[in-house]
């Protein structure tokens, strides 16, 4: 599964500060001039989830494991990468293989940080990378629809395949996104996407990057603007500030809701962006439950219990026989596993069983 995310932006937009703020770690450098980051930045980030904090306090133990997610920072684009312009695009090819793409947008002003286009404009910055995004499919494309037109002379599929791709590239040299091909439910379009990651194709969320006084406030006349952009394209915006979410990785778990509690904000920024993208990615968690580790397990939603089993070791798939589940909401109600038998809410469940977001579970299974 393509469980990364893929950070997109102008140089200068956020991007990497935003990344370190991710990372936990000062590990992508982010300086005040273009492609400081010229080698892809990747890393695993926890989901956070106060559910594993509460069932911990009930189970009390040596360790909490969160799900978790891939976040992969390129080198900032400029317009004309496709040309070579700047570092060029030759950095996309390390976000084909994420699912959705996190589009850092800048949305303050100040004269003491370069903006390579002179001034801010949220809609037209967006147009630069997605224009970009779109001319790196445009020259997948145009190398896959040459390798079928030779293939096609002696076969059906190749042909078939060859009339998708053409169809594709006629819409896409207009300059529109894949996302927004008429014919994308087709077997044969789900076959081409899967083969080459169209770009322009992958779930947006756009990252409203402001300044101290804009979060405090609720937002600016940029953010605006880019909540109304991203109504029409049925994109997801989130708010932050960059320099605040870096600060807050170096304080404790009290000083930073304290700290984002005196600007009038509930919740960061980052908490927001890596919980929508793992929604986005059709993501879900079920839980264990002992002495040793509280831990969170991720599975695509719609997933049945042996396959959820094998999430842990490919031996309980093969060797299911029940899953033992316990509802969250139980679980923490009546206070853990022992109480929730004696009262009846521990569940027997077989091979057909959908995973619920939440389950406490425990597997049965033949060595």
């Amino acid at each position: 599964m393509g469980l990364g995310v893929g950070i997109v932006g102008l140089p200068n937009v956020g991007k990497s500060t935003t990344f370190n703020a991710l990372t936990k770690a000062q590990n992508a450098e982010a300086q005040n001039y273009p492609f400081c980051t010229i080698e892809p930045n990747k890393a695993v980030v926890p989901v956070p989830d106060k559910r594993l904090d509460e069932l911990a306090k009930i189970v009390n133990p040596n360790k909490i494991q969160h799900s978790t997610i891939d976040f992969v920072d390129i080198a900032g684009l400029v317009r004309g990468a496709s040309k070579g312009e700047g570092l060029g695009n030759q950095f996309l090819s390390n976000i084909r293989e994420v699912e959705v793409i996190l589009h850092m947008v800048r949305c303050f002003d100040d004269g003491n940080i370069t903006h390579v286009e002179g001034d801010v404009n949220p809609i037209r910055d967006i147009e630069i990378i997605e224009t970009e995004l779109i001319y790196s499919d445009i020259s997948q494309l145009e190398k896959k629809i040459e390798k079928l037109k030779r293939q096609a002379k002696g076969s059906k599929e190749a042909a078939a395949m060859l009339s998708i791709s053409e169809a594709v590239y006629k819409h896409i040299e207009e300059l529109q996104p894949v996302k927004t091909f008429e014919d994308k439910d087709s077997e044969l379009f789900i076959a081409l996407d899967k083969e080459l990651r169209f770009l322009s194709n992958k779930d947006v969320i756009y990252g409203a990057n402001v300044d101290e006084d804009s979060l405090a406030q609720g937002g600016n006349d940029y953010v605006n603007t880019l909540k109304a952009h991203a109504q029409e394209v049925g994109a997801d915006v989130i708010m932050l500030c960059a320099k605040i979410e870096e600060e807050l990785v170096g304080l404790e778990d009290d000083e930073a809701k304290e700290f984002l509690t005196d600007l009038g904000v509930k919740e960061s920024g980052l908490e927001q962006i890596i919980q929508k993208a793992f929604d986005k990615l059709g993501l879900q968690s079920y839980f264990t439950a002992g002495e040793i580790e509280v831990r969170a397990w991720t599975i695509t939603k719609g997933t049945k219990a042996p396959q959820a089993a094998a999430v842990i070791h490919n031996d309980f798939e093969k060797g299911f026989i029940k899953a033992e589940v316990i509802s969250y909401e139980d679980f923490v109600a009546l206070g853990g596993e022992a109480k929730c038998k004696e009262a009846g809410k521990l569940r027997l469940e077989g091979k057909d069983y959908i995973v619920q977001d939440g389950d406490i579970m425990h597997f049965r299974f033949n060595t």
